[in-house]
């Protein structure tokens, strides 16, 4: 039986972190757009902006004032959506009923500032500077790893309005809390799973087929490889992942922290270069939940970005329909997307 040729034909694709399906439709590609389009903004070269609460020495909205940083500074959350300090009680008591489950969730939730320049984002700054976001990562998950309660420590990046970003001065967030969250919980199972039945680390397989393959690849360097994976949904969806076993950054040598740096800032340049503009996107570490040591025999650290375009800087991909009643589904290969993409300059077009 011949195979079906998937560069023309509808199919699934299934991700083993998930265990769930992605449609693929690459004949509808040419659809025409009358739907809606976004407003191409750049947020200009302003290095300080004085009602900007992140910026050095301005009031935050609570009042607090920051301190003239001058390089990432981080602090908790004005209006956190965890908290440590809250009463303790039976999930049972709260609901009274088994279909109305409640359970009190615990966390700290900070706000990482990564540089005092109003106007910078991660594509515009130099590969040091970005080290020194991820050198602050690694220090603040190694301490929230010594706080008994915590199982999980989330780390993100929410970049331009259309992602829900409220402020535009460069920064992320780190959300730590008790439970495993339920992304996260689907890729721990599954990668137990692939563990106990080939001996073998899921995404440490999938890199080394990946590299043998070279069609989704984007980039690679010593340490890290930048692909569109197989299973993507978003159409220039990437996953940067190590080429040795890495569960969570507390294990990254100075190396492997800077070529993560290096690899974090060229994503971020290629979606600029790809749109011709500041490019949004959220992206975020998936990595080892904390307390069981057992864990990372079977867990692989790794970086993900969601950019929300589909045709071009105004045409946005909805998540609506079929999506939210059934299952994610995607027009443009992604073999083509990681072809754009590799074949885009490595410079920022503003620079080049």
């Amino acid at each position: 039986m011949n195979q079906i040729n998937t560069e023309i034909y509808p199919h699934r694709r299934y991700n083993p972190l998930t265990e769930e399906w992605v449609l693929v439709s690459p004949h509808r590609t040419n659809r025409p757009w009358q739907g809606q389009t976004e407003k191409v903004t750049s947020k200009g070269q302003v290095k300080h902006d004085p009602i900007c609460y992140l910026c050095p020495g301005n009031l935050r909205n609570l009042g607090q004032t920051n301190p003239k940083f001058d390089s990432v500074y981080s602090f908790v959350n004005d209006f956190s959506a965890l908290v440590s300090d809250i009463p303790i009680f039976s999930p049972e008591t709260a609901a009274g009923h088994p279909l109305f489950q409640s359970r009190v969730e615990r966390g700290v939730c900070k706000v990482v500032v990564f540089r005092p320049e109003h106007h910078l984002t991660i594509a515009q700054m130099q590969d040091e500077q970005v080290l020194s976001v991820v050198d602050y990562w690694t220090e603040e998950y190694r301490a929230l790893s010594k706080l008994g309660y915590l199982r999980h420590v989330q780390i993100f990046e929410n970049k331009g309005a259309v992602m829900g970003c409220s402020n535009p001065h460069p920064h992320g967030q780190i959300w730590a809390q008790e439970s495993i969250p339920n992304e996260v919980k689907k890729k721990h199972r599954s990668q137990e799973k692939y563990w106990k039945k080939e001996s073998q680390v899921l995404l440490l397989d999938y890199v080394k087929e990946e590299l043998n393959r070279k069609e989704r690849v984007i980039f690679e360097n010593d340490h890290f490889v930048a692909l569109v994976p197989y299973w993507a949904v978003w159409p220039y969806e990437v996953l940067v992942l190590p080429k040795r076993h890495l569960p969570h950054l507390g294990q990254f040598s100075a190396e492997e922290r800077l070529a993560f740096a290096k690899a974090y800032r060229q994503v971020a340049v290629l979606y600029d270069n790809l749109f011709q503009f500041d490019a949004p996107y959220s992206a975020g570490i998936h990595q080892m939940p904390l307390g069981n040591a057992e864990d990372e025999k079977f867990w692989q650290f790794h970086f993900i970005f969601y950019p929300p375009f589909l045709r071009s800087a105004s045409v946005k991909k909805f998540m609506v329909g079929y999506e939210m009643l059934a299952e994610p589904q995607r027009d443009l290969t992604p073999e083509i997307c990681a072809k754009t993409l590799r074949e885009l300059p490595v410079i920022r077009f503003q620079e080049s």
